[in-house]
């Protein structure tokens, strides 16, 4: 931690640590009344209050002290988003221990790899999840025990795993009595890893000061734009960097919370959205994919739906202007990472652009918009000279500030940082406005005789065909020019269009030279954990693919 040097004149105002349970408290003071509803695994939906939940985070501090664990030790969770994994949320953290959430679409020799350097002390799961914690418990050499995310009536009946606990018995056995500590807020508070894509997953290790400053920032109006007035359905999972920080900023506001459980198909995600008259959601634009499908296919409308946060991966130009103009759903266009708590940018327009013309506007609401207060981002070139904001000089992007790590948990990697600012290894351009727009991760940019080429605008140009659901692009081994781009599509079910119908859909939209030189059909595309496309699958799958040579 940097040595800052202190003024002769100091503030008179009192000193108070940025704590997580500060915010479960408020949300209990201020709005206890207000709902959260859950659909459960089981199918049903339960709903209690902010009051309830406060009461019960309680009860399993309480538990949590009486297994004996201790300020500064890891508590994982496998669950899916509903409420008692949000009582976790706080209960942890809000004793002093680090809540520690693993993705469950992991390989299990990938989760015990994550648990073990975790050192988890406990996991609590979802039932649904009984065989990956089996397959995974041999592995995990730190684990004292798990808990079952239910009622004794639901408890795995024949599970071999060793001191397995239920849930709520444990509530039931411990009080409500339970003080909150107060503690530096520079605590570890939670752990997320990162996908692990490329070799292992390292660890992003928040403090308390970094996650409420980050669900601070989340709730501004030119960011989530969250208020008590909301019904809010994370689609986003609570494994995948904390929701996107949403189990925190909600409870901020008061707003409704509804969480979707493993009901994410188009079907359970509508009716949810229609039952719970919800207002904002947030996810990755697979999901989306999904609900827009079944919207289309059953000519259904929303009747409360305003706002969505796409992340995760770009959100495809076509999928933004069905949602806004079918569908009168306004799409905030968000980028970070777990590396980043993970806001970084959003997309909203400022009073100086309300005038342009319409195309203009969704141009740039297609980039991945503007730093918000608390992010610092730059691009430079690869001797690490900073480069213009001009929109069209691209370089790699840099960022910093009090929600962005500084070094991966135990120091994996190594001194990760240049001259304090973090390499996010995204390529990007930034506009004399400060609209930042990803052009590419660095290690999936096609470099063609020299030049680059960005995969993602010819991934966006082809998910605008009428007849294609899913695109990515690679580039492929060439002779003369190193690399040229192959564009790998999905087409919609019942739906044709040759190779050559969809490369001359790419006429007058780019310079020529970048037009891919094949397109090839698959099924399907390679998804990884967190809902993105997996290029180095791709990549693999079509290393010996022999591009046409005229």
């Amino acid at each position: 931690m940097p040595e800052y040097p202190k003024s002769p004149l100091m503030g008179q105002m009192m000193s108070q640590p940025l704590l997580i349970s500060s915010i479960i408290q408020h949300a209990d003071r201020y709005f206890g009344a207000n709902e959260i509803v859950s659909r459960r695994i089981e199918g049903d939906l339960h709903r209690y209050t902010y009051s309830e939940c406060h009461q019960r985070s309680r009860r399993l501090a309480n538990a949590l002290a009486t297994l004996g664990v201790g300020m500064g030790e890891r508590v994982a969770t496998l669950a899916w988003n509903g409420y008692r994994h949000m009582e976790a949320y706080y209960a942890v953290s809000g004793t002093g221990a680090v809540l520690h959430t693993i993705n469950p679409r992991l390989h299990p020799d990938l989760i015990g790899y994550i648990a073990n350097h975790a050192e988890d002390q406990y996991l609590l799961f979802d039932t649904c999840f009984l065989p990956l914690v089996e397959a995974v418990a041999p592995l995990a050499k730190t684990i004292k025990g798990y808990i079952a995310l239910c009622a004794r009536e639901h408890m795995p009946p024949d599970s071999k795993l060793p001191n397995l606990l239920c849930y709520e018995e444990l509530l039931a056995s411990n009080a409500d009595d339970y003080r909150w500590p107060t503690f530096d807020e520079n605590s570890a508070s939670s752990l997320c890893y990162t996908s692990g894509t490329t070799g292992n997953p390292k660890g992003a290790l928040y403090s308390h000061r970094s996650t409420v400053l980050h669900s601070l920032a989340s709730v501004m109006p030119d960011t989530m734009n969250i208020s008590g007035r909301d019904a809010v359905l994370p689609i986003v999972p609570m494994f995948h960097v904390n929701a996107w920080g949403l189990p925190y900023a909600v409870p901020l506001t008061g707003a409704k919370m509804v969480f979707p459980g493993p009901g994410l198909d188009g079907k359970s995600l509508y009716e949810l959205f229609e039952q719970e008259q919800v207002t904002i959601s947030a996810g990755v634009p697979t999901v989306w994919l999904g609900l827009l499908n079944h919207m289309d296919q059953n000519q259904l409308r929303f009747s409360s739906f305003k706002r969505t946060i796409i992340g995760g991966s770009a959100c495809p130009p076509a999928m933004m202007k069905s949602l806004r103009h079918r569908y009168d759903v306004d799409v905030v266009h968000a980028w970070g990472m777990t590396e980043m708590s993970p806001l970084g940018t959003t997309g909203s327009l400022q009073t100086r652009h309300l005038s342009l013309p319409a195309e203009q506007q969704e141009l740039l609401l297609q980039k991945q918009g503007h730093a918000i207060y608390g992010v610092d981002m730059k691009i430079v070139d690869d001797d690490g000279q900073e480069l213009p904001w001009d929109g069209v000089t691209y370089g790699n992007l840099l960022v910093k500030g009090p929600w962005i790590v500084d070094s991966y948990f135990k120091n994996e990697g190594g001194d990760i940082m240049r001259d304090g600012w973090f390499p996010t290894g995204d390529v990007a351009t930034i506009d004399a406005d400060g609209y930042m727009q990803i052009t590419d991760r660095s290690k999936d940019v096609i470099k063609s005789g020299g030049e680059w080429i960005s995969s993602i605008e010819l991934e966006n140009i082809a998910m605008a065909h009428p007849a294609v659901q899913m695109a990515a692009c690679i580039g492929i081994f060439h002779p003369k020019w190193d690399e040229r781009p192959l564009l790998v599509v999905v087409r919609k079910p019942g739906m044709e269009v040759s190779s050559a119908e969809l490369l001359k859909f790419f006429e007058g939209k780019i310079a020529k030279w970048w037009t891919p030189d094949d397109v090839a059909f698959v099924d399907a595309l390679p998804i990884g954990a967190t809902g993105k496309l997996l290029k180095n699958k791709l990549r693999e799958q079509f290393k010996a693919y022999n591009l046409p040579t005229a």
